[in-house]
Order: C-alpha cells, then structure tokens, then sequence
C-alpha cells in the first residue's frame, strides 16, 4: 500500500520512498538522506515494539511505537531543560563572581591612587 505524506519543511521537495514496518510510503521534503533517517528511526521502532510484544496488528505496533519514541522525546526534553537551568545558574553565578571580582579590583586600584 503506498501513501504519501508531506513533511513540515515540503517546500521546493520532491517526493522519496521509504519503507516503514513493510509500507511503502511517499514522503516529499528537501533533505532526502533526513527523511530516510527518519524512517529508519520508525520502521526499527515498529520492528522492536513488534518483536517485544509478539502482536502482528500494525496499527497498535505503530500507536506502541509512537509512544515509545513521544516517551524518548519527552525525556530528551527533561534533559534539555535541567541542562538550561543548571546552564543558566552557572552563568548567573559566574556573572555575580565576576562582579564581585572587578568591585575588589576597582577597591585596591582606588587605594593605590589614594595611598
């Protein structure tokens, strides 16, 4: 069965075939070697879902594997965050270390000049 799909970036594409979980499937985009990546990422998905849980309807294979991969995302994401806040802090306690390091030099460059 062939089905085409577009992806978000469609614009100035042209259509590729790719086998997903034994479907072929049309997908158009502009980065040929990304969307087969893509694929790749899917249809191994599929398979491992497949092969865990011994079920050969394609629709729950699929739907099990979206959830596996929107469960990846999810704590990507978490990753994400905890290194921006942990990114953030530093920068922040850097900021606050430098300060206080040029209000100590401006002290001792001031007693110099008095002194």
């Amino acid at each position: 069965m062939d089905q085409t799909l577009e992806t978000p970036a469609a614009t100035a594409s042209q259509s590729i075939a790719v086998d997903i979980y034994d479907q072929v499937y049309h997908l158009r985009g502009t980065d040929h070697a990304y969307i087969e990546r893509l694929a790749q990422i899917v249809d191994a998905k599929m398979r491992a879902v497949s092969a865990h849980g011994g079920t050969v309807d394609s629709l729950r294979v699929a739907v099990l594997a979206a959830l596996n991969i929107a469960d990846e995302l999810c704590a990507a994401r978490q990753r994400h965050d905890n290194l921006a806040g942990t990114i953030q802090h530093s920068q922040h306690s850097i900021r606050s270390r430098a300060g206080n390091l040029a209000h100590m030099l401006d002290e001792v460059l001031e007693d110099r000049k008095v002194g």
